[in-house]
């Protein structure tokens, strides 16, 4: 075991279960074990998202693809990035106004009842599990490598690691813990940029020219279609990237932790810049990759080019600055990981718990007892996940994550807030269409069938690696196709513009006859 190594993640652990333990004294409510009683600023807030939000495939699997696949890879980053902006616009100030706790809360202000809000927690629950399962195979997979620990105790401490944060500082913990890993990210990648740009005499027409020595692709290498030779292949994943984020729970539950519309407002502009920034750092440190170390090289150690960004850091440091950045990557699966279980506890013990089971009459410590239990339970599965599925393939999950966000609970989140004809059976019909389609259509594809690797020993009956402009619309589709179809329980006109009204500016409006 390498003592530098281990040395740095110890002062991570020990770092994190510090804010773990002055968030805990903080969460002796619901409203601040859900979501920190509203109480993050803006710019908080928007640094706790942009934590949130850059994963480990982000960190490491952008900067890999960059250096493996160039131009497609810088592509594939501003994929994400753009996402934030039908967020912005569309989405991200209504769940504020119309929420409390949960995606749930929003859906129910305007079609209250039992069946929706199961279906929201289930939505919930499915991505929110989908989504950690790589994060968690990922950090067994880097501790295993860096510090020679076993895979299955490597996630085992990771899942420990995360329900500790949940369980004892709820969104406190979680927030925080996000917070520092932003800060530790961008200065820790900024710092790593310089270097590369030092080790060039600080002129990009030589690591550029460098670049083009160092990869087989050539002048290519600045040009698309590396990543995917089909077009068609290309425009399905970026759909699923910049439509999935407007369905992600773990992400829009955070706009329920600042106090006004301004903060949401400052919260999507700072994480935004964040986000931004961070991929401009990513394309530096892939192209200082490929020039430094050398597609062969590289892919000869990792095929998959996850370890990129620790190797770079290894060939411009040594050891130090390999677990320097060993670090960063460890602290930004621990901060996504935790958003994600406190996104699945809200869904489950607030939504079915507390609205369905106990039908609102519950004591305020019992409700706050029945989440820490809630986040144990989601924490403890999600870690049996990890253990189980070693050998998938990670950034399968994570695309499917973003097609199923995009095709259950975005139509329904968009369809709610904005058509006047959408009712109740459209918005199941919707999510249960996206949900089916998602996962049918990945079981037919290239991922699960495969005559070399894939579960499946059979060629692939649907070509595309990501079915999202497959999926997506026959989750609109099915929303539309179901509210059409049921109209007798359509609102009426006055029902939905006080509905409306609330959405787009907070006011609780009556109907004058009353």
């Amino acid at each position: 075991m390498n003592l530098t190594y281990f040395l740095f993640f110890l002062c991570i652990i020990v770092c994190t279960l510090i804010i773990t333990y002055w968030a805990a004294k903080q969460s002796k409510t619901t409203n601040q074990f859900y979501v920190a009683a509203g109480s993050l600023t803006g710019i908080q807030n928007g640094m706790a998202i942009a934590g949130d939000y850059i994963s480990a495939a982000s960190f490491l699997g952008i900067i890999g693809t960059i250096a493996i696949s160039g131009y497609d890879g810088f592509l594939y980053a501003i994929g994400f990035l753009v996402s934030y902006l039908i967020v912005l616009f569309f989405i991200a100030e209504p769940v504020h106004r119309l929420g409390k706790y949960s995606l749930g809360d929003v859906i129910c202000s305007r079609f209250p009842g039992k069946r929706m809000r199961w279906m929201m927690a289930i939505g919930a629950l499915i991505i929110s599990i989908l989504y950690m399962i790589p994060q968690l195979v990922a950090a067994g997979l880097l501790l295993r490598l860096l510090l020679n620990i076993d895979y299955s105790t490597s996630v085992l401490i990771i899942g420990s690691l995360m329900t500790v944060y949940v369980v004892f500082g709820g969104m406190f913990a979680t927030s925080w813990v996000q917070i520092v890993k932003t800060v530790v990210l961008m200065s820790g990648t900024f710092l790593l940029a310089l270097i590369v740009f030092s080790r060039f005499d600080w002129n990009i027409a030589e690591l550029i020219a460098q670049v083009k020595t160092g990869t087989p692709l050539g002048e290519q290498f600045f040009l698309p279609g590396n990543l995917y030779d089909d077009p068609l292949e290309s425009i399905s994943l970026h759909l699923a990237l910049i439509l999935g984020t407007a369905g992600l729970p773990h992400i829009l539950i955070r706009f329920f932790t600042v106090r006004n519309t301004k903060e949401v407002r400052k919260s999507l502009l700072t994480a935004s810049w964040i986000i931004g920034s961070f991929y401009i750092i990513a394309l530096v440190l892939g192209l200082g990759t490929v020039a430094l170390i050398g597609y062969q090289q590289l892919v000869g150690l990792d095929p998959t080019g996850n370890l990129a960004a620790p190797l770079l850091a290894e060939e411009l440091g040594g050891d130090f600055l390999m677990a320097f950045i060993a670090a960063i990557a460890f602290t930004t699966i621990i901060a996504v990981v935790a958003g994600l279980v406190i996104s699945a506890t809200t869904a489950f013990s607030h939504d079915v718990y507390f609205h369905i089971i106990k039908k609102g009459q519950t004591t305020e410590k019992t409700q706050l007892r029945s989440a820490q239990w809630t986040a144990f339970v989601v924490g403890l599965t999600s870690t049996l996940f990890a253990l189980g599925l070693k050998n998938i393939n990670v950034t399968l999950l994570v695309s499917l994550t973003f097609i199923v966000a995009a095709s259950s609970n975005l139509p329904v989140l968009l369809f709610t807030i904005y058509w006047k004809r959408f009712n109740e059976k459209g918005a199941i019909t919707g999510m249960v269409s996206g949900l089916i389609a998602s996962l049918a259509l990945l079981l037919i594809g290239p991922h699960i069938m495969n005559p070399q690797s894939g579960w499946i020993p059979h060629e692939p009956l649907l070509p595309l690696s990501n079915p999202g402009i497959i999926a997506i619309p026959i989750g609109f589709l099915g929303a539309i196709i179901g509210s059409l179809l049921t109209q007798s329980s359509t609102q009426s006109t006055a029902e939905f513009r006080r509905f409306f009204i609330k959405s787009q500016t907070g006011i609780e409006t009556r109907d004058k006859s009353s």
